[in-house]
């Protein structure tokens, strides 16, 4: 392969297959030096294409300008898909003369190593029928190394002759591109329905190149799992395979709000080609109807603070809760106006449906929606705010809408999502998902001002007739989420209703102000506010997790004295996920450890600023007597465990213990006795086998002295 070097963002597609060498002549045309520097292969250090310290000359670390170098790579079968693998690795090439200014110049390409007899004799993948290759990144142009050219372009064109030096020219300089487009400029991505799309996705930049690439409509498989979004980092890679059964023209797009904001959103378009699909049509059966309600309340990101004080151990000005909760110097405190979705009981929208125990930890978030791999969900949504609204759902196949209809102000809306096939697990998921709806009339506004609520899709048979999870004890949904009320639709509001004393529209732009609106929230509270979160000792108990926001929204949340169960291909044992903006996870646990227990980001800025509560496990002995009662508040359950009823108890060895436990604690003694039994019956075994054996000795010896007598004997009369 040849490349020529002539600025192109990202080069082309470089592919082999396990065993195969690859020769690459690399010409270099630029006015500046480069490099190839690959991953994922096998190269001697003649090869390499990265310059280091020492004193010695290796031609490929880089090229000077207009000159040639051919780097020789190998491919062995240590660098190659393993079994639990994608046919095909995605991997990246890039310039490492100086990494940074070269990649953010534009030097970086994609790379596809594969198993052996993947690739066809036109190099494209078998049984694939569209590849796509998008590199998510925000190209720093302040860093490229044509900046002063092309500032001295701009100084001609504006007559300008002071320097750029602003902080408002830099940020104009930071391109938050797919493939080095903004704003859709990404040439149309074209699809059939039906057809396999292999999609291969690299992440390039900085600490902020965060990405949670969004497939608007579809769903892809991710190591056998079901997801729309895939997580990109600087210079991981990933590959997605997807089977578009939804016609239409859709977003492709980074998730993070303020990429989102800045541009970084392309389409694909999934036509019928005349093609007949390669899955059967979905058969629907149940229909669920859920009546939601969009109103504006008072929301109070902390109504106790007492925890906050003692869990920090500081006063007064020297807290860290001062910051977000104060409405000291201009800040507003901890109550805002916001936008909430509410579920009521029928079309009238006169009787809310109240929350029950199970529920009180949903906090700001929407109900709780579910549904089984074949349902049809009827959204009736009712929009009792002040401004237009919506309800946009990930995963499902939103039948005639996709989200765009608008309710406004006292209409109502009825969208239909239907949950196919590959809206639900997939081979290697647990046997429920977890997705997210929002408003999208702004997308980022929106969700900002409180519009947003968790979805769980399961197989068939899952779930009981009210939603619940069989064999699971509680589900519980988190949203780890920085809510930037800067970006509230309220904020104007807010400002006249909380701010006390004088207020200037400039105090807008004030660094603390901006900061102590952003609330690092879990549902909604901080500071351990968030109620409801109590289980049993033996309990499943399944978490879905979610996250959204902007680059910030890093989250690593952690479950004191506890473990669960994860999904990544395989199963693995954790206390720590790993949340990013447009990342949803489930993970199981079995409650273990009676107590009550810290869970929190553990991102050290966000446990200062409350991204922390506390959920509580109870003596299962406690379960008995409370587990069918449901409650409201942590206080009233509380209050009924200490009710507990010993009518049915049984004294067992000077122990009182309910039924259900002395039936498990006579099925262990049978097990000990059992096991002692048979520890008992091969010492016995042992011991006879050991006098045998002895008997068998004193035989041998006694035969031995009769033969030596006799030939003793034999010998004397001879």
């Amino acid at each position: 392969m040849v490349i020529s070097l002539r600025k192109a963002c990202p080069g082309p597609v470089i592919k082999a297959e396990v065993g195969d060498t690859i020769q690459v002549t690399f010409a270099n045309k630029a006015s500046w030096p480069f490099s190839i520097q690959p991953h994922g292969v096998f190269y001697r250090k003649l090869s390499e294409g990265t310059p280091y310290q020492d004193g010695l000359l290796r031609n490929g670390a880089s090229v000077k300008p207009f000159g040639n170098f051919t780097y020789h790579w190998t491919v062995p079968l240590h660098v190659g898909p393993t079994a639990s693998d994608p046919p095909c690795l995605t991997w990246m090439y890039s310039s490492a003369v100086d990494p940074t200014r070269d990649t953010n110049s534009g030097l970086v390409g994609p790379l596809l190593i594969c198993r052996p007899g993947t690739l066809n004799e036109r190099n494209q993948q078998k049984g694939i029928d569209k590849e796509f290759y998008l590199l998510f990144g925000v190209f720093n142009e302040n860093l490229s190394w044509y900046v002063n050219t092309n500032q001295k372009y701009l100084k001609y064109t504006l007559g300008k002759e002071e320097p750029f030096e602003d902080h408002i020219f830099k940020e104009s300089n930071r391109m938050h591109a797919i493939n080095g487009f903004l704003f859709g400029n990404l040439p149309l991505l074209d699809m059939c329905k039906g057809d396999t799309v292999s999609w291969h996705l690299l992440g390039l930049g900085s600490e902020t190149d965060v990405h949670g690439v969004v497939f608007q409509g579809n769903t892809i498989l991710m190591n056998g799992m079901r997801r729309d979004t895939a997580s990109l980092f600087p210079h991981t890679f990933t590959t997605a395979l997807m089977q578009p059964d939804n016609l239409g023209t859709f977003g492709v797009y980074c998730q993070t709000s303020n990429h989102y904001q800045y541009g970084m959103k392309g389409r694909y378009s999934v036509q019928q080609c005349g093609k007949k699909a390669y899955f059967p049509d979905q058969q629907y059966g149940a229909a669920r109807t859920f009546y939601i309600m969009a109103e504006e309340v008072e929301w109070d990101y902390a109504p106790e603070r007492s925890w906050e004080l003692e869990r920090h151990n500081s006063s007064g000005e020297e807290r860290y809760g001062e910051v977000f909760l104060s409405r000291e110097n201009g800040r507003l405190g901890s109550k805002y106006k916001k936008a909430v979705y509410r579920e009521y009981t029928d079309g009238t929208f006169k009787t809310p449906k109240s929350r029950t125990g199970a529920e009180e930890h949903l906090g700001i978030l929407g109900p709780f929606l579910w549904a089984e791999v074949g349902d049809v969900l009827n959204i009736v949504f009712r929009n009792k705010a002040s401004r237009p609204y919506s309800i946009h759902a990930h995963g499902v196949l939103e039948k005639n809408n996709r989200g765009s209809k608008t309710a406004l102000p006292g209409e109502i809306v009825t969208y239909q999502w239907d949950v196919p096939e590959r809206s639900g697990p997939g081979p290697n998921d647990s046997a429920c998902l977890c997705w997210i709806y929002y408003s999208t009339v702004d997308r980022v506004k929106d969700l900002y001002s409180g519009l947003v609520g968790p979805l769980k899709v399961c197989r068939k048979g899952t779930l009981d007739s009210d939603g619940r999870r069989r064999g699971v004890s509680n589900e519980f949904a988190l949203l780890f989420l920085v809510f930037d009320e800067n970006q509230s639709w309220y904020l104007e509001e807010n400002v006249k209703t909380y701010v006390q004393g004088d207020w200037n529209r400039s105090h807008q732009q004030d660094e603390e102000f901006v900061e102590s609106n952003k609330m690092h929230a879990i549902n909604g509270k901080v500071y351990a506010n968030l109620p409801g979160l109590i289980m049993y000792k033996g309990d499943v108990v399944n978490w879905y997790l979610l996250g959204m926001g902007q680059e910030i929204d890093v989250h690593t949340v952690h479950f004191h004295a506890e473990t669960f169960i994860y999904r990544n291909g395989k199963s693995y044992r954790a206390d720590v996920v790993d949340l990013f903006p447009g990342t949803f996870e489930m993970v199981e646990m079995q409650a273990g450890n009676p107590g009550t227990w810290l869970l929190h980001c553990h991102v050290a800025d966000h446990i200062h600023a409350g991204m922390e509560t506390l959920f509580t496990i109870r003596p299962s002995q406690d379960a008995k007597s409370t587990i069918k009662t449901t409650e409201t508040s942590e206080e009233k359950s509380m209050g009924t465990s200490g009710e507990k009823s010993f009518s049915h108890d049984i004294v067992l060895f000077g122990s009182t213990l309910d039924p259900g436990h002395v039936e498990a604690a006579i099925i262990t003694l049978a097990i000990a006795g059992i096991v002692l039994f048979l520890t008992a019956s091969i010492f016995l075994g042992v011991i006879i086998h050991l006098k045998r054996q002895k008997r068998l000795r004193r035989n041998k010896r006694s035969i031995l002295d009769e033969s030596f007598k006799l030939m003793r004997s034999q010998k004397h009369d001879l």
